[in-house]
């Protein structure tokens, strides 16, 4: 049995996390914390864990939490996570950590987040969590860097076609679209009710802080320089990642024979869906889930590729989970679906 601990319990990653692994069989919930008033069972906080997690829910304190933990996830706000990081890897405990602290470079670091990173030591020991891409690397893993949500959504859709070079590199456009829920559980006039109902907004237009870590992961699937024109958007429900990326073909092939390129691709990547021809995936066919559902159509010179993932599972705990079952030699299935 795995002993487990969440650092950011209650933010919607880190209870994501926690609702997946109180019906996991081979973990421990062991240990919880989080920034909060009082120290309380969580189950006090979220009663709809009561009678299935009610540990006590503590205020941060990670040299405490690795006495008790084998394997730790860490939801927190970027920014922090490389602050406790170091605490972990020291007491040699596992480290999967869902915020962007660990998956760039530290000149790409200070250039999109706007700070220096405080842990450069550790930062070249990090693997990038994406299992379809780096499953051999992550078994190895002691410091797991969880992609993005939009990432996740927009390098599985790309992934492919640049592998395979059957699109021009120089032409990529990612469209995509999110729930509220993947600015994070947080006090925010521009995530408010009234601002997000019956509303849709682009922000970010190709400088959202996902577009390095899109750009870093592709560039080293394609083999060459990689530049995704990336913009957001913010849609009007809970969760969900929709996106719809347009590449120009670099070779002829029709739909269906791209669509048989990315089922040899994805063959034995259990979270990911392609759709058959004339097929394209929705958003309520994933949410709940961790799979990435992929559809295709080639229309003239250009591909279009829609990509749809649960923000919260796919693009943040379920990804979380699958890389623990991967290092832990659990099946990569194991608490998901």
């Amino acid at each position: 049995m795995v002993k487990v601990g969440v650092v950011g319990a209650t933010g919607y990653a880190g209870e994501e996390v926690i609702k997946i692994l109180m019906n996991h069989s081979g973990v421990k919930i062991s240990s919880l914390q989080a920034v909060i008033d009082k120290e309380e069972p969580f189950s006090s906080i979220f009663p709809y864990f009561k009678g299935k997690v009610d540990i006590m829910c503590r205020k941060p304190d990670p040299d405490a939490m690795a006495k008790d933990v084998d394997l730790v996830f860490l939801g927190l706000p970027h920014k922090v996570s490389m602050d406790v990081v170091p605490a972990f890897i020291k007491a040699q405990k596992t480290v999967i950590d869902l915020s962007a602290d660990y998956r760039l470079t530290p000149e790409l670091y200070l250039k999109w987040y706007g700070v220096s990173h405080k842990d450069v030591s550790n930062l070249p020991k990090a693997v990038y969590g994406l299992p379809e891409l780096y499953k051999d690397e992550v078994k190895a893993a002691k410091l797991i860097a969880n992609p993005g949500c939009y990432p996740t959504s927009v390098i599985l859709g790309i992934a492919p076609a640049v592998k395979g070079k059957y699109v021009r590199t120089d032409t990529l456009i990612a469209d995509s679209k999110s729930g509220a829920s993947g600015a994070g559980r947080k006090a925010d006039l521009a995530l408010s009710f009234c601002e997000v109902n019956e509303n849709l907004k682009a922000y970010k237009a190709n400088e959202h802080q996902h577009k390095p870590e899109i750009n870093l992961i592709l560039s080293k699937v394609a083999g060459s320089d990689i530049d995704v024109v990336f913009t957001p958007h913010l849609i009007p429900m809970n969760r969900g990642i929709l996106s719809t990326i347009y590449m120009k073909l670099s070779k002829p092939i029709d739909t269906k024979g791209i669509v048989g390129i990315y089922k040899d691709f994805y063959k034995d990547k259990p979270f990911v869906r392609v759709s058959d021809e004339g097929k394209l995936p929705q958003i309520r066919d994933i949410v709940g889930t961790n799979y990435c559902d992929i559809g295709l159509k080639a229309t003239g010179d250009t591909l279009i590729v829609v990509s749809c993932i649960d923000n919260l599972k796919k693009g943040a705990a379920g990804q979380a989970v699958q890389n623990m079952n991967i290092i832990c030699g659990f099946p990569e299935t194991e608490g998901l679906i």
